[in-house]
């Protein structure tokens, strides 16, 4: 069944496999420090955990986070990201004694298409702390996977 989001226009479509980038609100690098980016890894494995999506590769970067994932047959794509950044808001607020928004309004999603090398769209993703400069190797930077490993 396709969901459609008559107040977003967006449509969400089961097993379809969507690259998803969010921003932290005002682009805070909320994720510099290590725990606070492995809070938001356990809330990632709570979405593969509970089969609402399959994790295929994401990083998480100090203000925003890159996620390719392949929705299940039942949940619709706003579902996920709402219950992902509800969760991830909740326990980061919490450790960093804050509150308020933790991400944007929002997110930016595409659907892969049939065609597009999925691998490449991976290697893209997990290649982000190179191309800001954050680490001279992949393999330095701690907030990051693939399942191609």
């Amino acid at each position: 069944m396709t969901y459609h989001n008559a107040l977003t226009g967006r449509i969400s479509i089961p097993l379809q496999i969507y690259h998803i980038t969010i921003c932290t609100h005002q682009r805070t690098p909320l994720f510099r420090q290590l725990r606070t980016g492995r809070m938001v890894v356990q809330e990632l494995k709570y979405i593969q955990d509970y089969k609402y999506a399959d994790s295929l590769a994401w990083v998480i970067m100090p203000d925003h986070l890159h996620w390719l994932m392949q929705l299940n047959e039942t949940a619709s794509l706003s579902s996920v990201l709402k219950r992902f950044k509800g969760r991830t808001t909740s326990v980061v607020n919490r450790h960093l004694q804050r509150t308020g928004a933790l991400w944007q309004k929002g997110f930016n999603e595409h659907a892969l298409r049939k065609e597009e090398d999925i691998k490449q769209i991976a290697r893209y993703i997990v290649a982000n702390p190179l191309r800001a400069n954050l680490v001279s190797k992949v393999g330095d930077y701690p907030l990051w996977d693939a399942i191609w490993l």
